[in-house]
């Protein structure tokens, strides 16, 4: 059977769900990669923007994909926040994908030791990059009445020492166990929480990383795939985690990464 006819004759596997991504900032965040996969497999999508600076980035990829939803986000910003979760409520009434794609440190706080890293830099860093997840994932469980799943997006500095990963490690630290701690919490509900490990990509948040061209070549020359992986192979595993076919996974790290991980 030609390949299009396969494609055709594939029911789209989240047909139906509603689906919230966080973390556009545009067409080369991982979160955007999440946003096409779920809706090419049949999910409604919500995405949000940080501000009236990437509006016009993220605006026309949210068309692109035929948002209905597409709201202001500073995940600090308790108003909008709320207002978020409100305009879902009305309009949806439920949800069942939450991505969780944001991160972020003050340029002070990656730049030196870990030792040194000053405390409003950290408290930032956890506050964005963690804490907003268990904020999210608290509003989103009221809505995900029939179950759902919840991602989380980390990276391998979060089990190893990555050089000028520097504060992000231990904050990606906390983020998987927290990860574990409401897979635990949520299971019970049929709501399921994974955090995705990618192998590093040309995003515009790791472009605050020192000398990241240079950690991408390494990984593309090491890692068993001998390449770097994608958005789209990020946004098509997310998919089978979120649909019934992984509906007895929960709680773990998973990497896609094209195997560099397992190096030692």
């Amino acid at each position: 059977m030609p390949e299009p006819a396969l494609e055709a004759a594939r029911p789209p596997i989240l047909r139906g769900q509603k689906a919230l991504i966080i973390g556009v900032a545009n067409e080369r965040s991982i979160a955007w990669g999440c946003a096409q996969a779920m809706h090419r497999s049949g999910a409604e999508i919500a995405m949000t923007y940080l501000n009236d600076r990437a509006r016009p980035h993220v605006e026309p990829l949210a068309k692109a994909i035929e948002a209905p939803l597409l709201l202001p986000l500073e995940v600090r910003d308790a108003a909008q926040v709320d207002a978020l979760f409100e305009a879902i409520a009305t309009n949806w009434g439920r949800l069942d994908i939450l991505v969780h794609s944001i991160a972020f440190a003050p340029r002070e706080a990656l730049a030196g030791r870990v030792t040194d890293c000053p405390r409003d830099g950290f408290l930032t860093a956890m506050d964005v990059s963690c804490w907003s997840l268990l904020d999210l994932t608290r509003r989103a469980e009221k809505l995900m009445t029939g179950g759902g799943t919840i991602f989380a997006m980390s990276y391998h500095g979060a089990n190893e020492v990555i050089e000028n990963y520097g504060i992000m490690g231990p904050v990606k630290a906390a983020l998987e166990s927290a990860v574990r701690y409401l897979a635990v919490e949520l299971g019970p509900k049929g709501i399921r929480v994974h955090a995705i490990s990618p192998g590093p990509l040309a995003t515009r948040a790791a472009s605050g990383i020192p000398d990241f061209d240079a950690l991408m070549e390494r990984v593309a020359e090491r890692a068993p795939a001998r390449r770097l992986v994608t958005i789209e192979e990020v946004g098509a595993a997310c998919v089978f985690l979120a649909s019934a076919y992984a509906g007895a996974m929960t709680g773990d790290s998973i990497y896609i990464d094209g195997g560099y991980h397992i190096l030692g």
